[in-house]
């Protein structure tokens, strides 16, 4: 899909593509120095600033109607599904601009992502249909595990299967479970997944012989910009869509096809409802320029890259599938002196995209661990649909 529609935005005249930025924020009345008060609630989006990467100056693109399609926020943690982009860029600039946020706790984790020591970032898949073919998960110590958590066995739903896997690597005190596929024909697993079954091959495992070593990792954020029906954020003239946005489609947890509904049906909608505002507005020109005086560039990138990876580690360790107060404590904590070393370099140093990155994780990471905070009970998706279908 995205292939096709890239093929028609190049062929259009009117469409313009901006390569090679970044964007640093949503530019609304706090940059024309103005104070949104309770007489003046409503916050309007006039564009935005971006670092441009070949020029290293920061630009202001001026809009009458501004739509986020940033994507998720899995780079949060050390090991998840999403591409290395998926650094929640859009909520963190929509919180910033004081816009609605919301349900950044639901977290949806992959039970089986290929774990590879050392390896940070996307991580591959290995699809749940590999149990449901007969794929056996197994702790350290060899044993089939998953029969006492569930009588469905290797077949329970993922978020069963998701926190038996957790229960079973703090138990043990190791970074990945086993998921045993040596009983499976080797032609028909070849035929059913030759994808994993390659991969596994390209880094020594052959399946037939040897377990395939698997972890959870962050796959899919059900919360983040909260829009109505339409796309519309709290922020005048600004859209959301896709997965930086709250849409109301999920509920603790996604079921896969919503997320083409999020991108597709919304993506839609943000342009049938902004249409006619494109026709009616003016482009606010009354923009300062992006003030860097003062700034230096940083002298140790270190500063930077290190606490990327202390943030994966604390979120990974401390807010992943199964969470208490202790953990959140101590994320909060943490979490308070990354953001004040951030901020100080953000205030005193030349931006570049990985500071940029790394204060919207910051943010991001804050967001999530403050809603979990907050929600005092368990909420799954079985229990959302059983409420709508009563409703209904």
């Amino acid at each position: 899909m995205e292939r096709a529609l890239l093929g028609v935005v190049s062929k259009q005249r009117n469409i313009e593509l901006i390569n090679n930025c970044f964007v640093v924020d949503i530019i609304t009345q706090h940059h024309l120095g103005y104070m949104v008060t309770k007489s003046t609630p409503d916050i309007e989006c006039y564009g935005v600033y971006v670092l441009n990467l070949i020029t290293k100056k920061i630009e202001k693109v001026l809009s009458k109607v501004t739509v986020l399609a940033t994507g998720g926020n899995g780079q949060v943690y050390r090991t998840t599904t999403n591409p290395i982009i998926a650094s929640g860029d859009g909520v963190a600039m929509v919180y910033r601009a004081k816009g609605r946020i919301e349900n950044m706790e639901f977290i949806q984790f992959h039970q089986t992502a290929l774990y590879e020591p050392g390896v940070r970032g996307q991580a591959f898949l290995i699809t749940e249909a590999v149990r449901g073919d007969g794929g056996i998960l197994r702790n350290t110590d060899g044993e089939a595990f998953m029969d006492m958590y569930d009588d469905r066995k290797d077949l329970a739903p993922r978020d069963i299967v998701a926190r038996a896997i957790d229960s079973e690597m703090k138990r043990t005190g190791t970074e990945h479970v086993w998921l045993d596929c040596r009983h499976f024909d080797k032609e028909k697993f070849v035929g059913h997944f030759p994808n994993i079954f390659e991969k596994c091959l390209s880094i020594g495992i052959d399946i037939t012989k040897n377990m395939i070593p698997v972890a959870p990792a962050a796959h899919y954020s059900c919360g983040g910009i909260k829009t109505d029906e339409w796309g519309r954020s709290s922020i005048r003239n600004l859209y959301a869509c896709g997965e930086c946005a709250s849409t109301g489609l999920h509920g603790a947890n996604r079921l896969a096809s919503n997320s083409l509904l999020e991108a597709m049906v919304f993506a839609h909608r943000c342009f049938i409802d902004s249409k006619e505002k494109i026709m009616s507005l003016a482009i606010n020109s009354d923009i300062p320029d992006w003030n860097e005086k003062g700034t230096i560039q940083p002298k140790e990138m270190i500063l930077i890259t290190q606490s990327l990876k202390e943030l994966q580690l604390l979120m990974s360790d401390y807010v992943g599938i199964v969470r208490n107060n202790v953990r959140l404590q101590r994320a909060n904590r943490r979490l308070d002196f990354l953001w004040e070393e951030t901020e100080d370099l953000y205030k005193t140093t030349t931006l570049s995209p990985q500071l940029l990155e790394l204060r919207n994780m910051i943010t991001v990471g804050y967001l999530i661990v403050k809603g979990a905070t907050l929600r005092k009970e368990s909420r799954g998706c079985i229990l959302i649909l059983i409420i709508r279908r009563r409703a209904a």
